[in-house]
């Protein structure tokens, strides 16, 4: 796939975020080239300040000189904007139906997966297992025998599912999740999963396993110490 310069098109990121992971994907996928500004949110620059005063969060697209902020609005936005690859289904009912699952990743999966692992409440995190893994057989159930969610080739809700298959394993590996939530126990996500992780265009696009590793480790650290 051949790279479409794109002048002044800047992504700003972090490197070990799923988030913006996720926009880098979605330009890879496009064969979209762009310039990428590493920040560090515990001393956030002026130029995400201003192009994102709402939520002063990664990732920000810039794209002359305009801001898009979140990413799966940044993600369809892409995917509208530049031609080739396609991300989203162009049937209404089978993009509404990538929205909803896309949706469901991004708030219902990861928020319960996310308050589960940095809760030291024992009660709170008996509780979030049963329903994240409640949540996994759900998304299990909809993926059925199907190689991606979209069908046969790699998706908006493939693109947002990456956390599933590369952050979640090593969140599970830092925090100590119990078992009964491993990835690994839910055979069709989990072969989706390896399939998704074998494909050249992810593989170029994620952060190094050391990085994120690190990153969960330091937060698990600052929520010791919070609680001492």
């Amino acid at each position: 796939m051949a790279a479409e310069q794109e002048e002044g098109l800047k992504l700003l990121g972090v490197r070990a975020s799923p988030f913006s992971h996720r926009v880098q994907l979605a330009l890879k996928l496009k064969g979209v080239q762009h310039e990428y500004l590493q920040e560090n949110l515990e001393n956030k620059s002026q130029l995400l300040l201003k192009y994102n005063p709402i939520y002063k969060k990664v990732p920000v697209l810039l794209h002359k000189e305009k801001s898009i902020i979140e990413s799966l609005v940044i993600i369809e936005y892409i995917d509208e904007t530049w031609e080739g690859y396609k991300i989203l289904p162009q049937e209404p009912y089978q993009r509404a139906l990538a929205r909803f699952w896309a949706i469901f990743i991004a708030e219902k999966c990861m928020y319960t997966i996310w308050t589960t692992a940095w809760t030291f409440d024992e009660e709170k995190r008996e509780k979030g297992t049963e329903e994240v893994s409640e949540i996994l057989k759900t998304l299990e159930n909809e993926l059925k025998d199907k190689l991606f969610f979209g069908g046969d080739a790699l998706g908006f809700v493939d693109i947002v599912g990456v956390f599933l298959a590369f952050w979640f394993p090593i969140l599970h590996q830092v925090v100590g999740l119990p078992q009964l939530v491993a990835i690994e126990n839910f055979p069709k996500l989990y072969d989706w999963s390896q399939r998704l992780l074998d494909l050249n265009v992810v593989k170029e696009t994620l952060p190094p396993k050391e990085d994120v590793f690190a990153a969960f480790s330091a937060n698990l650290q600052r929520s010791n110490n919070a609680t001492k």
